[in-house]
């Protein structure tokens, strides 16, 4: 297993008392469309983490430590919807949202683009999920490489995500 698939799996266990079942794939799955291909599921099914960055609002929960930063929140989405960033915005309070930075991302959620899990982050994040992951038995989620995924129930990834579900889809 890749060491960062691995180190994800030892995180949940770790933090959240959860055995979970990292697949592995040689084709990849950087996008929901590979990753529905490589599991065998709707495209729908996949839940895609989006970290957004917020500028301007209320700082409030999620700003860290009262830094000129924008703050960062993460978004699971079904990997069939895209987020509608000025939803996030308004969700949260601020002027704007938009693509956070990969550095920072990697900086402060510990995880690279393309690989970030909806849990085990460096950071505390404000979260939400998507409705239209609730409505399958499984959902995936990456597994902190461009190649690992993970099965989960949606409502336990949300609890474990702390997570409001929430639209915020166009």
């Amino acid at each position: 297993m890749h060491e960062r698939a691995a180190e994800f799996a030892e995180r949940a266990q770790d933090r959240y008392g959860v055995d979970l079942d990292v697949l592995e794939f040689d084709a990849g799955t950087e996008t929901a469309a590979a990753a529905a291909d490589a599991v065998g599921c709707d495209t729908a099914a996949i839940a895609s983490t989006i970290v957004v960055s917020l500028s301007g609002g209320e700082a409030g929960a999620g700003h860290a430590d009262g830094a000129d930063e924008d703050r960062l929140v993460a978004a699971i989405t079904s990997g069939a919807n895209r987020l509608d960033l000025d939803a996030v915005a308004e969700r949260f309070d601020a002027t704007s949202a938009s693509m956070a930075d990969p550095e920072r991302i990697r900086e402060v959620v510990g995880w690279s683009i393309g690989g970030v899990p909806p849990i085990c982050h460096d950071a505390a994040l404000p979260t939400v999920l998507d409705p239209t992951l609730t409505e399958y038995d499984t959902v995936h989620g990456a597994a902190g490489t461009p190649s690992a995924l993970f099965p989960i129930d949606p409502e336990t990834l949300a609890a474990l995500a702390d997570a409001t579900v929430v639209d915020l889809t166009e």
